[in-house]
């Protein structure tokens, strides 16, 4: 039976693959410890959330050990685009440019990520895009 459950990760789930990320392949009990250095979390919490990660093709569960392994399947990059994609279309409108206007608006923009978003651009435009 097809889960109905939507492929898009929630905002907890998100935190997983930043940990999962950031650690590597991880067992529940190791990403529930660092869950719990920013708010308290449930480990059954954390382990229900993971599950249902694994319905959803999020991450995979390699289950040769006596306690499972989590590794995230959907890569860093991949999750960005998608998401980057989906907040130009229902935030923006569709425009990519008021996204960037909105971005450069940021309190905390400096004039090294300035610098460095005019380099993408040239090399955007280098491509002839």
């Amino acid at each position: 039976m097809t889960s109905r459950r939507s492929k898009r990760p929630t905002d907890a789930e998100l935190e997983i693959l930043g940990i999962l990320w950031g650690e590597g392949p991880s067992t529940v009990r190791e990403v529930h410890g660092i869950l719990e250095q920013h708010r308290p979390t449930g480990y059954t919490t954390a382990l229900k959330t993971m599950q249902i990660m694994a319905e959803k093709g999020l991450v995979e569960r390699d289950e040769t050990q006596r306690t499972h392994v989590y590794s995230a399947k959907l890569d860093r990059a991949q999750a960005q685009k998608s998401f980057i994609n989906n907040m130009v279309d229902t935030v923006f409108g569709g425009s990519s440019k008021s996204l960037v206007m909105r971005a450069l608006e940021a309190d905390d923009v400096t004039a090294e990520d300035v610098a460095e978003i005019r380099k993408v651009i040239e090399e955007f435009d280098s491509r002839g895009r």
